[in-house]
C-alpha cells in the first residue's frame, strides 16, 4: 500500500508535481513531516511538455530547490537538463510521487482530507492528509480562441518540435515568447511559416535575445506577419484571418495556437476557495503563509497570482515552500485545536497512529 492511501495518512499531501510541488514537499520532509505528491501527468509534467530544444529565460542558480546546486555547462540550462537536475533531487530527498493519477476531487476538513483519485486505467484510490497544497500550474488549459475548426488535429496548442512540419504550411497564432520561438524553429526548419498576432507588434515581454531575431524575419518577409488581426475559421485545408485589410484565406497544413494556459479555477473553486472575481480572479490566500479561506489548504505557485500567470515561476515559486512548512511548524508548536488532530510528527511511532500501522 502506499503512502497516504486507505487507511494511511500523510501530514501533507501536494497536488502537482512541479519544482514548486517538489519544492514543498521537501521543505515539510525537512521540518519534519510525512509528504506524498500526486500529479496527473509524469514529475514535472509541465517541464517534460516544453518544447524539445527549449533554452530557460533564467540561470541554473534560480532554478534549484532544496539546495541543491544545479550545474550547467550552459548559462541559460536546457528543458533536458532541468528535468535531469529535478530527477536527481527527487531522488535524493527520496520524494515519494504517484504518477499519472488524477485528482477528481477532495473531501473531508482541515486534519482530516481525503483525496479522491484515478489512474490512469480508471482505478480509483484515496489518499488521505491531514493538510494540501495545492500546486497545480497552468500549462495544462490551454486558452482556446472558441472558433469553428479549431477542434481539428491539425490544430495544436502546444509546440515540442519542428522536424514534422518540415516543406508545409504552418500558422503560428501569439504574440509572445511560445508563439516566437515556434515560429522561428518551424522557420529555421523547412516549414512556410505565417504568424498572426491581434496586437500591432510582437509583446514587448518576448525576450530581448528572440525580439530582434523574431522582427528582423519577419520584416525581411522570411515569416510572414499579420498584426492587428485575428483567425476567424480553421479548415481542413485553409485557415481565415480577419485583417486590416479586410479578410485573408491561406493555404494551411497546421496550426499552432499559443495563445497563452490559464490554472485550473474550476478545480480550485471546487475546494472552497474563493477567488477574487475583479482582481484578475486572485484565489484568497494569505500571503504570508500561503493558507486559502479553507483551513488546511495551501496555494503555491504561479495560481497564487491567479490569472497573472506571468508573475511567479519557478524562481519565486520554488520559495513557497518553506513558507508553507514554516506555518506547519508554527500550527505545531502552538498546538492545534482540541477537535483537530495532531500532525503526525508529533505523534510516537514515527509519525504513525498505533491502529494504522
Amino acid at each position: 500500500m502506499s503512502v497516504g492511501e486507505s487507511g494511511d495518512i500523510v501530514d501533507l499531501l501536494v497536488i502537482g508535481a512541479g519544482p514548486t510541488g517538489l519544492a514543498c514537499a521537501i521543505e515539510a520532509q525537512r521540518a519534519g513531516f510525512t509528504a506524498l505528491l500526486v500529479d496527473k501527468g509524469c514529475l514535472c509534467n509541465s517541464l517534460f511538455h516544453y518544447p524539445a530544444h527549449m533554452t530557460f529565460f533564467t540561470t541554473p542558480e534560480l532554478l534549484e530547490i532544496g539546495g541543491m546546486p544545479f550545474s550547467s555547462p550552459n548559462q541559460k540550462p536546457t528543458r533536458n537538463e532541468a528535468l535531469e537536475y529535478y530527477r536527481k533531487v527527487t531522488e535524493h530527498y527520496a520524494l515519494n510521487v504517484c504518477q499519472y493519477e488524477t485528482v477528481d476531487r477532495v473531501s473531508g476538513s482541515d486534519g482530516n482530507f481525503t483525496v479522491h483519485t484515478t489512474d490512469q486505467f480508471g482505478r480509483s484510490a484515496q489518499r488521505r492528509a491531514r493538510k494540501l497544497v495545492v500546486a497545480t500550474g497552468y500549462y495544462d488549459l490551454p486558452n482556446y480562441l472558441n472558433i469553428p475548426g479549431e477542434d481539428l488535429p491539425k490544430v495544436k496548442h502546444y509546440y515540442h518540435e519542428p522536424h514534422p512540419y518540415y516543406g508545409l504550411d504552418v500558422l503560428v497564432i501569439g504574440g509572445k515568447n511560445s508563439a516566437a520561438i515556434a515560429a522561428l524553429e518551424l522557420w529555421r526548419h523547412g516549414a512556410r511559416v505565417t504568424l498572426v498576432h491581434r496586437g500591432a507588434e510582437m509583446h514587448r515581454h518576448v525576450k530581448y535575445w528572440i525580439l530582434p531575431d523574431i522582427n528582423n524575419r519577419l520584416k525581411n518577409g522570411e515569416i510572414k506577419g499579420y498584426f492587428t488581426s485575428t483567425v476567424t475559421n480553421i479548415a481542413e485545408d485553409a485557415v481565415t484571418l480577419e485583417t486590416p485589410q479586410g479578410e485573408v484565406i491561406l493555404s494551411n497544413h497546421f496550426v499552432f495556437a499559443l495563445t497563452g494556459y490559464h490554472p485550473d479555477f474550476t478545480f480550485i473553486e471546487s475546494l472552497g476557495v474563493t477567488l477574487d472575481e475583479q482582481n484578475d480572479r486572485v484565489p484568497s490566500c494569505d500571503p504570508a503563509t500561503l493558507e486559502s479561506n479553507i483551513a488546511g489548504i495551501y496555494l503555491a505557485g504561479v495560481i497564487v497570482a491567479g490569472e497573472r500567470t506571468n508573475e511567479i515561476f519557478i524562481e519565486n515559486g520554488r520559495f513557497h515552500g518553506k513558507l508553507i512548512a514554516d506555518h506547519l511548524r508554527l500550527r505545531l508548536a502552538a498546538s492545534e485545536p482540541a477537535d483537530q488532530p495532531v500532525l503526525a510528527s508529533a505523534l510516537p511511532n514515527n509519525g504513525r497512529l498505533r491502529n494504522q500501522e
